[in-house]
């Protein structure tokens, strides 16, 4: 079933052929996000986990940069005065903290293409997505020690998960910059290209992921992300149950057929 996507300010979105696609459109800001744009990408991915037409997703940012964080200066800014004790921790289980895990648990893998910085909830929005193509501008980047305030969006659980806890204090605690060539080395980023072509890879992949076996990339993705968190005899029984579910799927007879016949699959994504 294909639903509607509607234009909503900040975020340009599109849906083509199975890909979703996601854009940060507020160049002038770096694509700071704020809480209306916030709000377009938590419907959009709410709305993509019921719609059968969408085997991918893909995320990105319009101009030189991907995503300069949160616009905390213009909601600060207003004339509302100071919001009152307690606002953030009531605000952020509607926004930043119910978007990431949306990622995460979205059946589709989601692929996030990265050009210049990559900042806060930006830097997270590429953790937890399941590849991260970038070009040599990409520069990933926690800024929160630097402002006196600490980490949010999941960013000490998508950072220590990636890089590992070292590596996530050298991030978190002392505020360093990762340059793109880094992030490739930590295992951040799934592909480095030359600045120019970061959108036509990111693309690709995505169409690549799109023209697979959709229920089984689904299931494939939620066992890596629970995998860290369970035991092996835990792992086990998922591995088995996801294997049910999906061989019961049309994409695994075409899989199947495919192989009997020496050629390519054409999967449907059912």
């Amino acid at each position: 079933m294909h639903r509607d996507y509607p234009a909503v300010e900040g975020v340009a979105i599109r849906l083509t052929e199975g890909v979703l696609e996601l854009r940060l459109n507020d160049p002038r800001r770096r694509n700071a996000l704020g809480d209306r744009s916030l709000r377009a990408l938590i419907d959009a991915l709410e709305t993509a986990q019921n719609d059968e037409a969408v085997r991918a997703v893909l995320l990105s940012g319009e101009g030189g940069d991907f995503c300069s964080g949160f616009d905390i200066v213009t909601r600060n800014s207003g004339g509302g005065g100071r919001p009152r004790p307690g606002a953030i921790q009531r605000r952020l289980p509607s926004q930043a903290h119910r978007l990431i895990p949306q990622m995460c648990e979205l059946q589709a893998p989601v692929v996030c293409a990265v050009t210049g910085y990559a900042v806060g909830i930006g830097f997270q929005l590429a953790l937890a997505s399941d590849f991260v193509v970038a070009d040599t501008s990409a520069t990933f980047w926690q800024p929160f020690i630097t402002r006196g305030m600490t980490p949010d969006s999941g960013a000490t659980w998508l950072t220590a998960r990636a890089v590992g806890p070292m590596r996530a204090r050298r991030l978190l605690m002392l505020g360093e910059r990762l340059d793109a060539r880094t992030a490739l080395e930590w295992g951040i980023v799934h592909d480095l290209v030359e600045p120019g072509t970061v959108a036509e890879t990111a693309r690709a992949l995505a169409a690549r992921l799109a023209a697979g076996p959709t229920v089984a990339l689904g299931l494939t993705k939620a066992l890596i992300n629970q995998a860290g968190d369970a035991a092996l005899r835990e792992q086990l029984p998922a591995e088995a149950f996801s294997l049910e579910i999906s061989s019961r799927a049309q994409d695994f007879r075409e899989g199947l057929s495919a192989f009997m016949d020496k050629r390519e699959p054409k999967f449907s994504g059912k």
